[in-house]
């Protein structure tokens, strides 16, 4: 069997703790998707840090980049 390191929809995070105060956040407000890695923009209300993470993968995450930023 073997794994994909593509990104999917469903791979989207949740519940992912904020970097400041550890309360969890529902999911990212933001999504921006590249050659291989997709970036989150999390914002937490609860203490309103905002943070941004970043998965980098083995191969690319989108098969068709955006055509404009």
């Amino acid at each position: 069997m073997t794994k994909s390191n593509k990104a999917h929809i469903g791979d989207v995070p949740r519940q992912n703790p904020c970097a400041q105060c550890g309360t969890p956040i529902s999911q990212p407000d933001w999504i921006e998707p590249g050659e291989g890695r997709v970036s989150y923009l999390w914002n937490c209300r609860a203490c309103g840090y905002r943070f941004e993470a970043v998965a980098i993968f083995d191969e690319t995450a989108v098969e068709h980049p955006p055509l404009a930023a």
